[in-house]
Parts: structure tokens; C-alpha cells; sequence
């Protein structure tokens, strides 16, 4: 028997079975039922309705994390609409380019972050905007006016209000719908959209609760950003199973520690960045009660954590961590270390690899044959991904979808990164292809940097690197070659790129050098620039 997978099966059946449980806290400490938050989304459906929103179209959020940012995608999901999250680190040219690439019918902000919107209003599609807090929106954008009109914002509570709270009829949904497009940074160009349609979302939610152990008694604490791949599919893992969401609006140390004693916090989700902080904070308030009543796993992704990270998590924090592997194109998990059996057999060096293929996923590396390369933990391949969660397409870019499905192995995704892999099937990331840097656990093409400051009239040439770095993982580094005659200085540069671009994507350093190595064609040699820094390190990525 076939039934389509949808992603509004997860609320269905959390409203079905755990109507009276608290599903959401609010930051503020608000708690929501299932059934409470379910008649929340359903207005958020039917308000979107009375707009004019209909399937197909494309609604797009400007939020952290926020039973808002909840309410929003599973309000647009149901009524066949796609949900569009924005990541709240960017400038107003970036939003510009994605309102406009996606052709956005609405746009729904946080107040914290409606300002980065305001000066690209008259240039992007949307024609609705709905702000919480509204009035702190206008009273603080210049220009703005004070309603729902042009020039305004529609307050969301009141927007809210004024909808019905039963459930909207819902169109003839199938499951290859698209049902959220998220942007990753490109290698060149425009940020690229990635399409996933509502079977993606639900195989991938399927595999997230085996490999993550989710069940309805976890209680997660969101500091992973929502935005990134839909909070690596969390938004609906957790949901589906009934376990309870506490929102914090952004990561700080302090206020996690907080939140897992106050609302006995099981599980939780950071890039190796945020495990450095929690243990800083540790060091400098080592009385500090690290846990509930319950023990917490917490799952890193992105740049390895590093061994000692590793130890003083496990060991002193008292969190069990859960290393994993994925892409915003693959939903993002595709492998992880989470192996009883082989963590007996290995231990914590295992949890510097980035792991196995999860259920239902086919990973290998491959040689630029498209051939598999030795199971022997040394030789150098690409890791090519096939699975459900792979995502659909790019949006309005066929030759690069084609490409990315076909470079050397068609059928399979091409994920850019280079690793070995083990005899028992483990992965472990060596190096990028790609001119991607992983920094804090935020993407930042090299390429997109190194244009900017280009632009900059005493710059002749530039090359932009990942060098290592114990906070970030890889630190953002531009190599600058001025030009003849001028004398300017790394924080002339910094603040010239930090004008045009946000502000995780600004070069922490910035060293200048006599020349660069090019090839014999003029292309920068950035392999030899990367292996002057790396030098001594197990890899050439980062471990945070």
C-alpha cells in the first residue's frame, strides 16, 4: 500500500496522540500544548489563506529560534505552500537575491531582525509583510508605516487573531510538492536555493529519530540555529514523536546550562563551536550544574570536534555526544558515529570521524573514475551520496542540479568533500574540493569573500583560506597582495569587507604577502597557500 509522505503527518499525529502534552516553550517560558500549538498553526494556515497564499507559493521567514519559526512552517506546509527560511546572519542585498530567486508572496520577521528586510522592500516580490512586535518594526525603521498597508507591518499576533483557529481545508498535496527551499552558499555566484519536497522531509525525519534516538519523552532544547536545514530536521523529528520543543531565541552558554536544568533538557544539537563555549563557560563557573534530572546527548556536526573537546564534554559537562555528517542538498544527516558496537570496539576516536551511512542512505567514496576507492582508511576519494533525503533540485539552476548528480558518478550527489574511508565503512573528511569553509559551523564561499575584496581600490590581488582555528574550526583568512603604492591595513580591510558582507563571512584575518602562487593559466595554487597553515595537523578541515 502506498501513502504519500508529508510532512504534516509529524503535527497530525502529535495533535492526535499528545494534544494535552506541552509540545512548545516559548523563550519566554510560554508553554503550549500540542492541541494549543496545532490551533496556532492553524491560523497561521488560515490567515496566510485570507492574504491570498495559496499552493505552491512560497512563504518566506526572518526568525531565530521562535515557536513562531515552528508555527510559520508547519502554518505554510499544510496549505501546500513552501516554506522558505532565511538565515538571520545576512545583509539586505543577500535577502534581495533570495526574496527574488524564490519570488517570496510574504515575508514574516522577527522583530530582531525585520531591519535587514526594510531596505529591499520596493524590490522584491512580496507584497505582505508581517513582523512580531510590529510596532517595535516600525517604530524603528525608518519610514515605516504603522499597519498591515505599504510601508507597514502587519503585527503577527494580530494577524493571528483574526483568523480562525480550526483546521484549514487542505489542497491535494503529493508527496514530490516542494516544501522548503533552503539557501546554501555557492562556491561561485548567487547563493543557491536547495529544493526539498515533502518526502524528503519525511524519510529524513524517519532517520533522524533512529539515528538520534528521539522519542516522546525527549525534551530538546533548540540552540542549533532553525534555519539551518530546517534545524537538520528536527523542526519535524521531534514534533512527529511528541517530544517536547524549548525554543531559546540564540545560543549563550549561560542560558543553556539554564534551560537544560530548568526544563530537565535530554537532547540538544551544536556545532563544534557551541561545544567550546559550553566548556568555556564550564571553566571560568565550574560549580555550575550542567544537567536535569536526566542524562543529555548532545549531536555536533560540521567540523570534527576536537579529541580533548571531546573528553571534557563526556567527561566533565557529563553530555554523551553524537558526531554526524550531512549537507543542506542531503537534508542534511547522511552518516554518523552513533555505533554502540563500533564505540566499544574503538572508542572516542571514533567520534572524530564523521561516521557510517544512516538507514537507507548508500555513501561512498569514490576516485575521479567514479570507482570506489580502498577500504584501507588512507586513500583520498570523494564521498557521493544516494538517499531519500537527498534533496530535489536547485532552484531555477538545471546545469548546476545536473552537475552535481553527475560529475563522476551519476545517480549520486557530489558532496565536494574528500575523505577515506574504513574498513568499516567510516568516513572521515580530509579535505574540501570545494572553495567552502566551515567556520562556527556557518558555510562561506571563499570565492563570494575574495570578490569583495577585490572591490576594494587597494587590493591587487586576494586569496581567501581556511586556516585552523581552536574556536571556530576553521577561521576565515584572506592573503592580500596590495597594490603599488599603498599601504592599507588589515583592519582598513576588515571593515571594508564587513560593509558588504555578513558578518560570520568577514575574514578574522587578514595577513598581506609579497605575491601569490598561480598556476601557469593565472589561477591561485590555494592547496599550496592551504598546506603552509595546516602543516602538522591530521587533515586539512577544522576541529573545533
Amino acid at each position: 500500500m502506498r501513502v504519500e509522505m508529508l510532512t504534516t503527518d509529524f503535527l497530525d499525529r502529535a495533535v492526535d496522540l499528545y494534544g494535552d502534552v506541552v509540545g512548545v516553550v516559548a523563550h519566554d517560558g510560554t508553554e503550549y500544548t500540542y492541541a494549543e500549538f496545532g490551533e496556532r498553526v492553524n491560523r497561521v494556515s488560515n490567515a496566510l489563506l485570507d492574504m491570498g497564499v495559496g499552493q505552491g507559493d512560497r512563504v518566506a521567514l526572518l526568525a531565530p529560534n521562535t515557536h513562531y519559526f515552528l508555527e510559520t512552517l508547519y502554518g505554510s506546509n499544510q496549505i501546500g505552500a513552501t516554506f522558505v527560511p532565511m538565515n538571520y546572519l545576512l545583509t539586505p542585498g543577500d535577502y534581495e537575491y533570495i526574496l527574488g530567486d524564490c519570488a517570496a508572496s510574504v515575508v514574516i520577521a522577527d522583530h530582531d531582525f525585520a531591519e535587514k528586510v526594510e531596505p529591499v522592500r520596493e524590490t522584491v516580490p512580496a507584497e505582505a509583510f508581517v513582523g512580531y512586535r510590529a510596532a517595535e518594526i516600525e517604530g524603528e525603521s525608518e519610514g515605516a508605516g504603522t499597519g498591515g498597508g505599504e510601508g507597514g507591518w502587519t503585527d503577527y499576533e494580530a494577524w493571528l487573531a483574526d483568523a480562525s483557529s480550526e483546521p484549514p481545508e487542505r489542497p491535494e498535496i503529493g508527496e514530490d510538492d516542494d516544501a522548503s527551499i533552503n539557501y546554501t552558499s555557492g562556491t561561485t555566484g548567487d547563493p543557491k536555493g536547495v529544493v526539498r519536497t515533502h518526502r524528503t522531509e519525511h524519510w529524513h525525519a524517519l532517520v533522524v529519530n533512529q539515528h538520534m534516538e528521539v522519542g516522546d519523552d525527549d525534551t530538546y532544547l533548540w540552540t542549533l540555529p532553525m534555519f539551518h536545514c530546517n534545524g537538520w530536521g528536527h523542526t519535524y523529528a521531534i514534533t512527529g514523536m511528541g517530544g517536547t520543543h524549548v525554543c531559546q531565541r540564540t545560543f549563550d552558554a549561560e542560558g543553556t546550562f539554564r534551560r537544560v536544568r530548568e526544563h530537565d533538557v535530554s537532547y540538544l544539537c551544536g556545532a563544534p563551536t557551541v561545544l567550546n563555549r559550553l566548556v568555556a563557560y564550564r571553566d571560568d563557573n565550574p560549580d555550575v550544574v550542567t544537567t536535569g534530572e536526566r542524562d543529555v546527548r548532545i549531536a555536533t556536526a560540521g567540523s570534527a570536534p576536537a579529541t580533548a573537546t571531546i573528553e571534557t564534554v563526556e567527561d566533565g559537562i557529563g553530555w554523551r555526544i553524537i558526531h554526524l555528517y550531512g549537507l543542506t542538498e542531503t537534508a542534511p544527516m547522511i552518516t554518523t558515529s552513533n555505533s554502540p558496537r563500533r564505540l566499544a570496539e574503538r572508542d572516542r576516536d571514533l567520534k572524530v570521524a564523521q561516521g557510517s551511512a544512516m538507514i537507507g542512505t548508500d555513501v561512498r567514496v569514490v576516485d575521479d573514475d567514479g570507482e570506489d576507492v580502498p577500504r584501507d582508511g588512507e586513500t583520498l576519494g570523494e564521498i557521493v551520496v544516494a538517499g531519500n533525503q537527498v534533496m530535489d533540485r536547485y532552484l531555477n539552476k538545471p546545469e548546476a542540479t545536473e552537475a552535481a548528480f553527475t560529475a563522476k558518478l551519476p545517480g549520486y550527489f557530489h558532496t565536494g568533500d574528500l575523505a577515506t574511508i574504513d574498513a568499516d565503512g567510516m568516513v572521515a573528511i580530509q579535505d574540501r574540493k570545494k572553495d567552502i569553509i566551515i567556520s562556527g559551523g556557518e558555510n562561506v564561499s571563499s570565492i563570494a569573500v575574495e570578490d569583495v575584496l577585490y572591490d576594494h581600490p587597494d587590493v591587487a590581488k586576494a586569496a581567501v583560506i581556511p586556516t585552523p582555528s581552536e574556536e571556530w574550526g576553521e577561521a576565515v583568512t584572506a592573503l592580500v597582495v596590495a597594490k603599488s603604492g599603498t599601504d592599507p591595513t588589515p583592519e582598513e580591510i576588515r571593515a571594508f569587507a564587513g560593509e558588504h558582507l555578513a558578518r560570520y563571512k568577514v575574514p578574522k584575518r587578514v595577513e598581506f604577502v609579497e605575491d601569490l602562487p598561480e598556476t601557469a593559466t593565472g589561477k591561485v595554487q590555494k592547496y599550496q597557500l592551504r598546506q603552509e597553515y595546516w602543516e602538522g595537523e591530521e587533515r586539512l578541515v577544522g576541529q573545533g
